[in-house]
């Protein structure tokens, strides 16, 4: 046995990981961690055959004997600690899974450990996404330990290195699952989880599954978070190889400063909401195609309820961008609504928009950031408070740089509680921004609130007290020290308690001022100051004078020409121009002493290079060498200590330069105030044309309801006049139909005397009459059937009478209307008629005389007679009705 365990130890290593004997392979593993370990770096050959065959490590992971396994997960853990990024994204795609499913299930707490300790150097080597992702289905498997260990894992992943380093969407999306798991371990450690959660995005993780679990798991949940509420944010305990390195290169002298900026960064991310985890949902097919229609209703209830819908359709945690151009316009002109209900929905619109679309919000908010702030003007605490919901969430989408300018100009407005209202939302925004406001609009704000402080309310005046408090809690004292002078001590003592009691997110950072400071200098100062070093501790400074010849070669030659064969004529050419420049000096310089010209004479010389040539000096002073010119030059030297020589002539030209350079800035400056002063002027003529448009629009929008309520009046107006016609036309057949069933009625009632010719005609309408009378019984016996013809015809035209009309005394009320002589008038002209259409014969048969004389005799008498009969015949026709009414049955009415 001893030699065998010699020959196995001397075997290679991925041969021993892959022997058939379990303590063979165990040894193996316990051999490769001790290599590891002592490996000088990630680039040491040890771990060269496990990166070339990282398949071993799948067989090391998922050992089929529990302690060889066990030695195999911490030789993996070594591996990944001392092997660097590569072993891991080698490895990775291998031994994942089987650590999910062989280690972190296993009954040994060794193995446990080892197996979630080489997830976490996964992360921590690389990134967190591949290992999430290949733990996410180990959450759907058939073994419920399994799925708890996993969710432990989880659990210990995001304890370890929060949700600012490892995504918690992906896992947060599938948690309901876990809560709805028939065993109650795997629930147990869904519901750890989740409050691991809970620690680091509190309320903001609750969108995203509390829904779909059931009412008791939401109140085991809440009385789970409701112990730890109290804690303090979690912080980071793990981080990356990256993180590591960041925080290694950071520079000791600043190390406390960047801590507690390190501290900072990872205390924001507990402020997580919704948005930041929920996935962008399209919300602009779901609005409804005649919103607009509905929102211009002339019936506020139409428009709330179309607000009311659009409501439900953006009420989300993240809206995906897209063109809400049209919907921003509707609720903007919904500000101005006279119905409070639906200024308060409209709000409620704007406010949940800004809140999910964020920063693509910034585009809509000069539609209703003005109308949402002339609003303010509402006492009812509802509206305000809708109002103000909805001016925070599109400062939360834009910033205070964008919301500023108007917000000052309704600091002005007239209305006091438009002032109350955009004081306040200035105030919020000032605790809630990030980003400290610039100097411009520090002073702009502090002049704002000084105004305030002036103001006959007291809600205004402690307003501005607390704007300048809060303001002075971001900047500092001394940066507001300027602006708060000439302020009595009671307003600074209150705006010192308000300053005390602040609380801000921005703080301001004077440190990028220096750095622009010390970059412009660079240019003039820095040769000025490196001049002066070389001049002040070396005072023999031969060296300057050598650069000053290779530079200006004629000019230190003239320089030191006194004391040369060709100083003579030299300076009585050269005194000319000396004295026309600087004729005192100069002459009295080089007629005194040696120094002096060195010290006054050069920036003359220096005017005039082109001398030197002209004079025919260049073969002399080619001629003489570098070393017979620095003894001339050394006593000077001295004197150029006090005021150096060669930098006047050039700080004349820099001077001119510098003159020219500040003229150009001051234009510059004028340019940019006028600038300034136009962009305000053009800004206030945008607001004031701002103004002008949403007068139209409103005026437009007013017109629009009007003509559409005109329309409404003239098409009700053509349908009631449409209908009156049809009730005219139908009246007038009615009256058609009464006039003829009248004229028969009457045709059958007129006088014997006035009767026509016998007609067949006339004997259909009246034979029966006189034949039942008696009074022409002879005349009338002769046509037989002609009483029965008549009589039914009559009969016949009384029912249809009843029919058309509805009710049966109706006719003979529309009768008895006519006056008399319309009756008579008619049955005289129907007499009249029927007796011009009968012949002769037949009339005198009837009533016994010629026609001729009844024409032509008075009918005084005969009048009388004849009415008197009409009445009887008329009474004898109203017994007959009754008679035939009698025998079909028809009651009286």
């Amino acid at each position: 046995m001893a030699e065998q365990e010699e020959d196995f130890s001397s075997l290679p290593l991925p041969d021993r990981f892959q022997h058939k004997i379990w303590k063979v392979r165990k040894a193996g593993y316990e051999d490769a961690a001790k290599q590891f370990e002592v490996t000088p770096d990630e680039y040491d050959p040890a771990f060269r055959p496990f990166l070339q065959d990282p398949g071993l490590w799948k067989g090391a992971v998922a050992d089929s004997n529990v302690a060889a396994q066990q030695d195999g997960i911490a030789a993996l853990c070594a591996f990944l600690k001392f092997g660097g990024k590569e072993g891991c994204t080698r490895t990775r795609s291998h031994t994942i899974q089987p650590l999910v499913e062989k280690g972190l299930s296993s009954t040994r707490a060794a193995t446990k450990a080892s197996a979630l300790e080489a997830l976490l150097l996964y992360i921590e080597l690389d990134t967190a996404v591949p290992v999430i992702e290949d733990l996410l289905p180990a959450l759907s498997n058939k073994q419920p330990k399994v799925v708890a260990a996993t969710l432990a894992a989880l659990t210990a992943i995001f304890h370890n290195y929060g949700c600012k380093t490892v995504d918690p969407k992906p896992v947060l999306k599938i948690l309901p699952k876990a809560f709805g798991h028939a065993d109650k371990n795997v629930r147990a450690e869904a519901t750890n989880l989740a409050v691991e959660f809970y620690r680091w995005l509190r309320e903001a993780m609750k969108p995203m599954f509390w829904n779909e679990l059931k009412p008791t798991q939401q109140t085991d949940m809440d009385a789970q978070f409701e112990k730890i509420k109290s804690e303090p944010a979690p912080k980071q305990e793990r981080f990356l190889r990256s993180q590591q390195a960041a925080m290694a290169r950071a520079p000791p002298p600043g190390a406390a400063g960047a801590a507690e900026e390190e501290d900072d960064l990872e205390a924001e991310p507990v402020e997580v909401d919704a948005f930041d985890l929920a996935e962008p949902q399209d919300v602009l097919s779901k609005v409804a195609p005649d919103f607009s229609d509905q929102l211009a209703s002339a019936k506020w209830k139409e428009r709330k309820e179309a607000l009311e819908a659009l409501f439900l359709v953006l009420n989300v945690p993240r809206i995906k961008d897209g063109d809400f151009g049209e919907i921003v316009r509707g609720l903007g002109k919904s500000m101005k609504d006279a119905n409070v209900a639906v200024v308060t929905q409209a709000a409620q619109c704007i406010e949940v928009l800004a809140k999910g679309l964020r920063k693509p919000f910034g585009k809509y908010r000069s539609i209703v950031s003005g109308p949402l702030m002339e609003r303010l003007k509402e006492k009812k605490v509802t509206v305000s408070d809708a109002l103000g919901a909805a001016l925070d969430q599109v400062f939360i989408a834009t910033s205070l740089t964008d919301n500023l300018e108007e917000m000052l100009e309704f600091l002005k407005h007239k209305n006091p509680q438009v002032k109350e209202g955009t004081m306040k939302f200035l105030i919020r925004c000032l605790k809630t921004t990030r980003e400290a406001p610039s100097k411009p609009e520090v002073a702009s704000i502090a002049e704002s609130a000084k105004k305030l402080l002036a103001e006959s309310s007291e809600g205004l005046r402690s307003g501005g007290a607390e704007v300048l408090g809060t303001l002075m809690k971001i900047m500092g004292e001394r940066a507001m020290g300027p602006h708060l002078e000439g302020l009595d001590e009671i307003r600074k003592t209150k705006i010192k308690e308000y300053f005390e009691h602040a609380e801000v997110k921005a703080k301001d950072k004077p440190k990028p001022p220096p750095a622009p400071v010390a970059r412009a200098p660079p240019p003039t100062a820095a040769p000025k100051k490196v001049a002066a070093k070389k001049a002040v501790t070396k005072k023999p400074a031969p060296a300057p004078s050598p650069y000053a010849q290779e530079a200006l070669a004629p000019q230190p030659t003239a320089r030191s020409i006194p004391g040369s064969k060709l100083g003579g004529p030299k300076p009585a050419g050269l005194k000319a121009p000396l004295k026309r420049t600087l004729p005192g000096p100069g002459g009295a310089a080089l007629t005194a002493s040696p120094r002096r010209p060195a010290a006054q004479a050069p920036p003359l010389m220096e005017e005039e290079p082109p001398a030197p040539p002209r004079l025919g000096l260049g073969r002399g002073l080619a001629g003489r060498s570098l070393a017979s010119k620095a003894p001339a030059m050394a006593p000077p030297t001295p004197a150029q200590s006090v005021s150096p020589p060669p930098n006047f002539g050039l700080t004349a030209v820099e001077r001119a330069e510098l003159e020219e350079l500040r003229l150009d800035k001051d234009r510059l400056l004028r340019q940019a105030d006028d600038m300034r002063q136009e962009r305000s002027r053009l800004n206030s003529e945008i607001q004031e044309l701002k103004n002008q448009n949403a007068q139209l629009i409103e005026d437009h929008t007013r017109d629009v309801l009007s003509i559409k309520a005109k329309e409404t009046q003239l098409v009700r107006a053509r349908s009631d006049c449409e209908a009156a016609e049809a009730m005219c036309g139908q009246l007038r057949r009615e009256m058609e139909r009464l006039k003829r069933a009248l004229t028969s009625a009457e045709r059958v009632n007129s006088p014997p005397m006035s009767l026509p010719s016998p007609s067949r005609e006339t004997m259909n309408d009246g034979g029966d009459i006189y034949r039942d009378t008696g009074m022409y019984g002879g005349a009338q016996e002769s046509r037989p059937g002609f009483s029965n013809r008549a009589r039914m015809s009559y009969t016949s035209t009384l029912s249809e009478e009843k029919e058309n009309s509805g009710d049966p005394l109706a006719n003979p009320y529309a009768r008895s209307k006519l006056s008399p002589e319309l009756r008579n008038g008619r049955n005289s002209a129907a007499s009249g008629s029927a007796g011009r259409a009968s012949p002769a014969p037949y009339q005198s048969s009837r009533t016994g005389r010629d026609p001729s004389t009844d024409s032509g005799r008075g009918d005084t008498g005969q009048g009388v007679e004849s009415w008197k009969r009409a009445a009887e015949v008329t009474s004898a026709l109203k017994a007959k009705i009754e008679q035939m009414k009698a025998r079909q049955g028809i009651s009286r009415p």
